[in-house]
């Protein structure tokens, strides 16, 4: 009995790990998807605690025991087939976060919550044979089920999410319940278990065979800090083929593959800082992805240098295997959170780049007071940074936006804003070049260069309403800031050449399933 408790509870935390990366590709990984993945588990468990404990009076039965970690195996096994299809359903019905999270989490993990969360009472009620003992044989077993949740949580963070893919990880944690249920002792179905164990680990062995092979434009992978897929596009109406990395829920990075031309158009407005800093030499930025602007600026500027800063490694990795990056004497990359880096002061910089903010999931660590401080003080005397916003200028979607230059104009003296796309509409969810400068003195607002006169002529000239308070490291909401950004985005990120992708991907996934049922009918 404890050596199931054990892995119960192992197997419990390795599911609410893994289920932040399951949903990271939908819904982020912001404070509201932890939070309905924790709320949720936890209260199915606490339903499992108390539904076990009845169950146990009214039938404690070592079979039964063993038929409900059956069932959770089963379950836990279903969802390697179907929880694409459970997410994507969830991301096209709710736009409020909160409740995509919630409903996600329910659907997903509640029912091998609930079952898992069965074990400890049902395994009490019968290993108890003297109510004398009882103390000692509740708190033995709780013992064992904390110490396996401890475990569990160790070995999925620290091995299994970093290196295998989540659909085998939830085949071997069915594989290990079915086992498990098995190994109670009970007689009861357990031909059933022990076929249905074997069939999770062939299906593991085959979803590990299907991410080895799987084509090289189509690829879907775990780094250290998140989930990663790389696929092809297009963009401007399907004439210029593209290479995209989506990073957890966003897309992060793309190459054109016709052109060494940036893709994105808002990353070409980093340009401006020729205009206020034509004298640069020496760059920051923050957040490197695919590193598509780092490779655009070591070509258009050869006498400068740049450095960045990426916390992720393994995206690192990914763009010199699949987006070109390449070592180069004026590229330094620190691979470290940002705001620690900022907090160190090294280095003195002509501008800082900043492109880490999505549209709703916002490292809020880099957007307070403090962290605009430290990169005051890292700026030579006619410094800026660029930083790029996702958002609309007025209204609830442009919360954080007037939030970020409320916090900005507390540190620099200037702060423009430069929408990308649209600069008239104030409530078009665009991208956003905020433009903070260290000098106060008077800049020109138009250029001798066509493409900088251009950027320059998408200045935000209108009143910007002042309304919300200065971001700070003690009170960062920027959660609820970005709320509403969501909605007005809509299938921002569902286009079509990544649904294209997924249904592919899925459609592969299915028909290697039904070769292996064939094979073993």
């Amino acid at each position: 009995m404890g050596l199931v408790v054990f892995i119960c509870g192992a197997c419990t935390m390795v599911l609410e790990l893994l289920g932040s990366r399951l949903l990271a590709p939908y819904m982020g990984t912001s404070i509201y998807v932890w939070t309905g993945l924790i709320g949720i588990i936890l209260g199915c468990l606490s339903l499992g605690y108390w539904w076990g404990g009845k169950m146990a009076d009214a039938r404690p039965d070592a079979g039964f025991f063993s038929l409900l970690i059956f069932l959770a195996a089963l379950f836990v096994g279903a969802l390697a087939f179907l929880n694409e299809f459970i997410l994507i359903a969830i991301q096209l019905t709710f736009n409020d976060l909160r409740l995509a999270a919630v409903a996600a989490s329910l659907a997903l993990f509640g029912v091998p919550s609930v079952l898992l969360g069965m074990a400890v009472p049902y395994a009490v009620r019968l290993k108890m044979t003297s109510v004398n003992q009882s103390g000692s044989t509740v708190g033995g077993l709780y013992a064992l089920s904390t110490i396996g949740s401890i475990a569990g949580t160790f070995l999925a963070g620290f091995f299994l999410i970093a290196y295998f893919n989540q659909n085998l990880i939830l085949f071997l944690v069915a594989v290990t319940l079915a086992l498990a249920s098995a190994a109670i002792g009970a007689q009861r179905l357990l031909k059933l278990k022990i076929v249905v164990a074997a069939f999770f680990m062939l299906c593991a062995v085959a979803a590990n065979s299907f991410a080895a092979h799987m084509n090289s434009e189509l690829i879907d992978l775990n780094t250290r800090y998140n989930r990663v897929r790389i696929y092809r596009g297009y963009i401007d109406q399907g004439a210029v083929p593209v290479k995209i990395m989506q990073v957890n829920d966003e897309t992060d990075s793309m190459m054109r593959l016709d052109s060494d031309d940036l893709a994105a158009e808002y990353t070409k407005y980093y340009r401006l800082v020729q205009h206020f800093n034509p004298g640069f030499k020496k760059t920051l930025m923050i957040g490197g992805a695919a590193y598509s602007y780092p490779k655009h600026y070591l070509r258009e500027f050869p006498e400068a240098s740049i450095d960045v800063v990426e916390i992720d490694p393994g995206l690192t990795e990914l763009a010199r295997k699949h987006f070109g990056l390449k070592d180069d004497p004026r590229l330094r990359i620190i691979h470290e959170d940002a705001r620690t880096f900022l907090n160190r002061g090294e280095g003195r910089y002509d501008a800082i780049f900043c492109d880490a903010f999505k549209s709703y999931s916002i490292p809020h660590q880099l957007a307070t007071k403090e962290a605009a401080q430290k990169m005051y003080g890292l700026l030579s005397a006619n410094g800026v940074v660029i930083m790029n916003v996702i958002s609309s200028v007025e209204g609830d979607a442009g919360m954080f936006l007037r939030a970020e230059v409320a916090t900005m104009k507390s540190v620099f003296p200037k702060v423009l804003l430069y929408p990308v796309k649209d600069p008239d509409d104030p409530h078009l969810v665009q991208n956003i070049m905020l433009v903070a400068l260290k000098s106060s003195g008077k800049v020109p607002y138009v250029n001798a260069d066509a493409e900088l006169d251009k950027f320059l002529h998408h200045l935000w000239i209108n009143d910007l309403t002042d309304d919300m308070p200065v971001i700070t490291d003690d009170f960062a909401p920027v959660e609820r800031y970005t709320m509403s950004v969501l909605p007005e985005l809509g299938n921002r990120n569902r286009n079509v050449d990544f649904l294209n992708w997924q249904l592919q991907r899925m459609l592969t996934q299915m028909k290697r399933w039904l070769r292996i049922e064939k094979k073993l009918s």
